[in-house]
């Protein structure tokens, strides 16, 4: 019994060690992350989530997360198909504490509004409302809703007509950010559109629009993995203010990351893993990025290399990376969206068949 004991100790500690900190390599500035396997709580109700498709943190850093219920299997829903214990679908949108429990959830069709098609992207704005975007084939719409999930404001209608030059509708719309001072959202639109678009935060009306080095969009069948093309790829997966002012806009296709002033101006462009060339997919190797406290480096999701790349903002230069394909805690499987909390701490979602988020706890 004592032999059984030690050999299920050493084989937890061997476990948790592998899946925390043999997955990091070169961080800068003596710092170090790792993962956190025990700070998801479970979740209540016999729920489960489906693909992660966003994440974002709150300004009381609460994680909030929208899912895809309809990418569960059927045997992953065995207590709403009356077949077993467990489990059933949560709702779309969920509130997590910092200790990883769910205070609340909510989503999904209701009266006055279009639900998406297929869920996508969170932006939580500093006085609690909830943005949220789609990317299925007809989701053509932004939502907003209160914390509580009170609807407020949808720009856009669902259709199959789609154009990167439309100044009523978008185009399969990834993820937004907000600019407070200026009432203006930032749409990274998208995986059926080819640009970034403006828009009033408040009445949902149309202020302007650019596509990649700030020119006029245009839709048709471009090349892909070619950092130099004048258009951006598809999908233009997320749009992220930085607190210098400017605007970095993720070109997953295309490996790359272009930042620009708030009226579309093209300031520069960062290359990442450029030899990243899926061409079944087309995924490419910039999903998402967020900055440190300092704005000295970049942390940029990369779905296609499942790592999150260190990059140095003023360089462009990768110095370090975290993770790496696999199931174990602190690998990824198609890494979607990467979000980063007042501590430095990094959360990150996964689509696909992972379904699941990660906290990365930031060590000194």
């Amino acid at each position: 019994m004592k032999l059984l004991i030690f050999v299920c100790s050493l084989l937890l500690s061997i476990s948790q060690s592998y899946a925390t900190d043999t997955r990091i390599e070169g961080i800068p500035g003596g710092q170090k992350f790792e993962a956190n396997p025990f700070w998801l709580k479970p979740l209540p109700n016999q729920w489960i989530i489906g693909q992660v498709a966003g994440i974002a943190i709150d300004k009381n850093d609460h994680l909030w997360i929208v899912h895809r219920p309809n990418t569960l299997a059927p045997d992953e829903l065995g207590l709403a198909n009356k077949n077993a214990k467990c489990c059933i679908a949560a709702p779309p949108v969920i509130e997590f504490d910092k200790n990883g429990k769910v205070l609340q959830a909510w989503g999904g069709p209701g009266q006055g509004y279009d639900w998406f098609e297929n869920e996508h992207g969170i932006y939580i704005a500093p006085n609690g409302d909830v943005w949220l975007a789609g990317n299925g084939k007809s989701d053509r719409q932004l939502l907003k809703f209160t914390k509580d999930g009170k609807f407020l404001l949808q720009i856009g209608s669902p259709g199959l007509e789609q154009s990167s030059n439309d100044t009523k509708n978008l185009g399969r719309p990834a993820h937004m950010d907000l600019d407070v001072a200026a009432n203006e959202i930032f749409v990274a639109d998208g995986y059926q559109n080819r640009r970034v678009v403006v828009f009033d935060s408040n009445t949902g009306a149309y202020k302007r629009h650019w596509g990649a080095y700030g020119g006029k969009p245009a839709d048709g069948v471009f090349e892909r993995f070619n950092t130099k093309l004048e258009q951006f790829g598809n999908p233009v997966h997320c749009a992220r203010l930085l607190k210098n002012g400017q605007l970095a806009v993720c070109d997953r296709a295309q490996n790359r990351l272009q930042i620009f002033t708030k009226d579309g101006k093209f300031v520069r462009q960062l290359e990442i893993d450029v030899e990243t060339k899926d061409n079944k997919t087309g995924w490419g190797s910039v999903y998402d990025v967020v900055e440190d406290s300092r704005s000295q480096y970049f942390f940029i999701a990369d779905g296609s290399n499942n790592e999150i790349k260190i990059v140095d903002q003023k360089t462009g230069k990768t110095l370090g990376t975290i993770g790496r394909s696999g199931r174990n805690a602190g690998d990824f499987h198609v890494l979607h969206n990467i979000a980063i909390d007042s501590q430095g701490n990094l959360y990150t979602s996964e689509v696909d068949n992972a379904k699941r988020v990660q906290k990365f706890d930031r060590k000194k």
